[in-house]
């Protein structure tokens, strides 16, 4: 199907990829990193589609095809509403099939914290990979306050994403991609970690929390600190030895999918 505009909770345009089949097993909404876009998990989908199970991929606000210009946040709160919207919508036109959420990145940090401010949606569970969910590198934190929150600041990430060279190329070259972001997105991020140092004892979905061990854009201690401390009594961790931040690219791509496919089988099918 097509992609579409959908209308998040305060009226903002996100771009909304969803693919699902009759007879999907299960469905998983895919919430992005910073700086990307949905269509850069187009594999993962595909892979997700042969083991049946559809996909809604959005773009966030200010991020490939949605609206906004430059990726910027008021509020952190807008990641997570955002996401509620689209998995709300998973879960309405899915009746009776298991509806999971995967995050990258700031995508994880994004599911992470959407699982603290709405506690009880029915959610089979929930898919963390290199979330930036305490900054344990400053990534985020170090950013300085008291700049203008819409100027902005050049993406560096390139470098750090993949291992593999063809992929870091394509991230440059992708023009969906973002090559600037603003402080106020980094202030908003500041204040969602300070929120979740105090609250994520709170989360208690199913998890699978996962890392590559040489990523260098968040490290991996936000991974084992976020296993640590969530309530979840369903709870996995996997550090990906030699894998950089995005594991769904790397070269041993499809031993990490294959390892979420079957993270939500056995949850699926008991």
């Amino acid at each position: 199907m097509a992609g579409e505009l959908i209308t998040s909770f305060d009226g903002t345009k996100l771009y909304l990829n969803r693919e699902t089949s009759e007879g999907d097993r299960a469905v998983l909404v895919v919430v992005h990193g910073l700086c990307e876009h949905q269509g850069r998990y187009d594999y993962f989908a595909e892979r997700l589609h042969e083991a049946g199970i559809g996909t809604y991929r959005f773009d966030h606000r200010g991020h490939g095809r949605s609206e906004g210009d430059v990726p910027h946040l008021d509020a952190y709160t807008e990641l997570l509403d955002d996401t509620n919207v689209v998995v709300g919508l998973a879960c309405r036109e899915n009746p009776g099939v298991p509806v999971f959420v995967y995050g990258h990145s700031m995508g994880g940090f994004t599911v992470a914290l959407w699982g603290v401010r709405y506690p009880d949606e029915p959610v089979a569970g929930i898919i963390c990979n290199g979330g930036c969910t305490f900054d344990t590198l400053g990534t985020m934190k170090g950013v300085p306050r008291g700049e203008d929150p819409h100027a902005r600041i050049a993406n560096e990430l390139g470098d750090g994403v993949c291992s593999v060279r063809e992929v870091r190329d394509w991230y440059l070259e992708d023009p969906l991609n973002a090559m600037e972001y603003t402080y106020g997105l980094c202030y908003a991020m500041q204040d969602g970690l300070a929120w979740f140092a105090e609250h994520a004892s709170e989360f208690a979905y199913p998890v699978l929390v996962t890392h590559g061990e040489l990523d260098s854009l968040v490290g991996q201690q936000d991974s084992r600190i976020l296993f640590d401390t969530v309530a979840s009594a369903d709870k996995q961790l996997k550090i990906y030895g030699n894998l950089y931040h995005e594991t769904i690219n790397e070269y041993c791509r499809d031993e990490v999918i294959d390892n979420c496919v079957a993270w939500m089988a056995h949850r699926i099918d008991g």
